[in-house]
């Protein structure tokens, strides 16, 4: 009997320590994968934010050289421009006094916005014939949607007189109409 017992027993511990093993065989599995994955995140996480910086940096000398080489026709442009409104604002000024101009330089009063002019065409004749609200455009440039839409209602007709009349004292103790206005 003590051999079959020591038997038993052995056989019996065999399974305790098989359990033991095969448990902490698996708990060990667990923390190694466990542990392997919170490595793995880190290991993106650096990864990605180092592709991020790089990719930033990547960006940013593309944009320098762009920068660098679209500079001087950027600055032409806006140099350009400017030429073109600066023309077009000192032939608005001298259009009256040019020969292609078809009235009389002293029926045209310059305005300047929204529209460039208006001519009393024959007044300096005292021969009034028509009212004239001139645009006057350089090379391929167009009218603004404000023009526009100053060009449709006097195209439609929707021009009116009106007269203002501001009330003025006469005598010189009482406050001018202005003053009046004012306070």
């Amino acid at each position: 009997m003590p051999y079959a017992a020591l038997t038993v027993l052995a056989a019996l511990l065999a399974l305790v320590f098989a359990a033991l093993y095969f448990s902490l065989r698996a708990n060990i599995e667990t923390r190694a994968r466990e542990q392997y994955d919170r490595w793995r995140a880190t290991e993106i996480e650096r990864v990605v934010a180092e592709q991020r910086q790089v990719a930033r940096r990547e960006a940013s000398a593309e944009l320098d050289q762009w920068r660098g080489q679209t500079e001087a026709s950027i600055r032409q442009d806006a140099i350009d421009r400017s030429r073109s409104v600066i023309i077009g604002k000192v032939t608005e000024h001298l259009t009256p006094w040019l020969p292609s101009f078809p009235f009389n330089p002293k029926d045209a009063r310059f305005i300047g916005s929204p529209i460039d002019m208006i001519i009393f065409d024959g007044a300096d004749e005292e021969e009034l014939r028509r009212i004239v609200f001139l645009e006057i455009k350089t090379n391929s440039s167009g009218l603004s949607a404000r023009q526009r839409r100053i060009r449709d209602v006097i195209k439609a007709g929707k021009v009116e007189w009106q007269e203002l009349r501001i009330p003025t004292a006469r005598a010189s103790d009482q406050p001018s109409g202005l003053r009046r206005l004012l306070k």
